[in-house]
């Protein structure tokens, strides 16, 4: 093998479990995440050379990941296939098992772009201008698809009966809607 090939295969397992969280991040399946991840790294392998001289390599590589999963969003081949089956998760999970399967879900529920950019803003720590730049649109554009992120997260994890819309009983029986 040549010094390159070292260099990228030295590279690659020690970021694997990092890319695979990431692109569980924003696809919600690891299986789907592990074929992101592929995807990624023949992309990576290709421009290897390009990647490594780069200050901060694994922004680089975020940005392939991230490209590639919002690429394939807007593919027809996302809506064409579809696996019904779904498997057990095998990650260990602790603490709050149940805020965390929730928090999981009303993630997936996002659209993948409002999706992205809260990965990129709160799980990748990233500022409005850099995730601008990774997802190729203006500030702008990343606060507001923050904000909406945000909101529709906050719907989704109210209790029920606490969402806007929602009507509960007050005292004596009356209707009270909230919101």
């Amino acid at each position: 093998m040549s010094r390159r090939d070292d260099e990228f295969t030295e590279y690659v397992t020690a970021r694997m479990w990092w890319l695979r969280r990431l692109a569980y991040l924003l696809c919600q399946d690891w299986q789907h995440a592990d074929d992101l991840v592929q995807a990624a790294i023949i992309r990576l392998y290709t421009h290897w050379g390009r990647a490594a001289a780069v200050e901060h390599t694994d922004a680089y590589v975020r940005t392939i990941l991230v490209r590639e999963y919002l690429g394939e969003r807007r593919s027809g081949w996302a809506r064409r296939v579809s696996l019904s089956a779904d498997l057990p998760e095998t990650a260990a999970i602790t603490g709050d098992a149940e805020g965390v399967l929730d928090l999981r879900a009303a993630l997936a529920g996002l659209p993948p772009r409002q999706r992205a950019t809260l990965v990129l803003r709160f799980y990748c720590d990233l500022n409005v201008d850099q995730a601008a730049r990774l997802l190729g649109c203006s500030p702008g554009t990343v606060k507001s698809q923050t904000a909406k992120g945000i909101g529709a997260l906050r719907r989704t994890l109210q209790p029920p009966g606490q969402r806007p819309g929602d009507q509960t009983s007050g005292p004596g029986g009356m209707e009270v809607q909230h919101g």
